[in-house]
């Protein structure tokens, strides 16, 4: 990982920043990510973001899109001197955004003018008009088995002698008790991907991981929908399935699903693609935090919080019993 004085450092000669104070913020569930506050020294914020590799220079193309049609949720980052939306470092990728004080959606509920806002504001996303050019950037739904595959790649490790550290046994025990769910969720998830794919649904811009830890709700109502990491062409039930879904057992409500649809307008929802994408959702967690933690075996203290968002989402009324129940 880069050093922090490196951040400072590229703060200054690429942004023309001031550092006084840069902090490490413990939020995000993404492995390949930091995010930090810079604090310049003319008391301005930052919102400071580090990620692995060099794809993400879409996301900035496609925020830059969305603020040029006036969707007021969308915070564009801070340029370079050279005027570029981000800064390579290395084998990172640096964007930098204002600092938005606020809470997100995990912690803190939406007001019903809020709920409104994000349907508003999610409509827009999907109706505007992605240029070719853009469109050629934007990685396109393909039902890919990719996660099912991974998941079932796990079943060995279920099935053989558990071994491994604390964090890792747990998790084999809890899989080995749930093994039928998980099961169902993969064979399920594999025959609403068949489905899906023979109706030939309408492809739209997706934000792709609009749950709450990505709405980010400030004062006076003002929301703002961020992390536009990996925005996908898709049907628009690819965002529409985390109203009502779940996650992290927030947005769970009938009563916020009807304040959502009053912003976001008449629509009809196809019921085969919303369950195809809360099943595959829970399917993609698994087999990440399996891997990480059956497989990869990382360490650190992400390790707990990974088991805990695992064992999460089978909690009573949570993403497994939604998923299961739209149908």
């Amino acid at each position: 990982m880069i050093s922090d004085q490196n951040i400072i450092n590229c703060l200054h000669t690429d942004y023309g920043i001031e550092v006084a104070s840069l902090t490490l913020l413990p939020v995000g569930a993404d492995m390949n990510a930091s995010v930090y506050k810079a604090v310049a020294l003319d008391r301005t914020s930052y919102f400071v973001k580090l990620k692995r590799g060099h794809h993400h220079d879409i996301s900035v193309v496609v925020v830059e899109l969305l603020h040029q049609a006036g969707i007021q949720v969308i915070i564009p980052p801070v340029k370079t001197l050279q005027g570029q939306p981000t800064q390579r470092m290395g084998e990172y990728t640096l964007i930098v955004y204002p600092f938005v004080e606020g809470k997100d959606g995990f912690s803190h509920l939406l007001s019903d003018t809020q709920w409104i806002k994000l349907g508003k504001a999610l409509r827009q996303v999907h109706e505007i008009h992605v240029p070719p050019s853009i469109q050629m950037l934007v990685r396109r739904e393909t039902y890919s088995p990719k996660w099912r595959e991974a998941v079932r790649a796990l079943y060995p490790y279920i099935e053989a002698e558990p071994f491994g550290d604390e964090i890792a046994l747990s998790l084999l025990k809890f899989m080995r008790e749930n093994i039928q769910t998980i099961r169902r969720l993969v064979d399920r998830a594999e025959e609403l991907g068949r489905e899906a794919q023979k109706e030939s649904p309408q492809c739209v811009l997706c934000h792709s991981d609009i749950h709450g830890g990505n709405v980010l709700i400030g004062g006076n109502d003002t929301i703002y929908i961020v992390d536009w990491d990996d925005p996908i062409m898709a049907p628009k039930e690819r965002d529409l399935m985390f109203i009502g879904g779940g996650v992290a057992n927030v947005w769970n409500k009938p009563r916020e699903e009807k304040l959502f649809y009053e912003g976001y307008g008449k629509v009809s929802v196809n019921p085969t693609l919303l369950a195809y994408y809360r099943h595959e959702r829970i399917v993609e967690d698994i087999a990440l935090y399996g891997q990480e933690i059956l497989v990869t075996r990382s360490s650190g203290k992400d390790k707990a919080e990974m088991y805990k968002q695992f064992i999460d989402m089978f909690e009573p009324q949570g993403v497994v019993d939604i998923a299961f129940k739209t149908q």
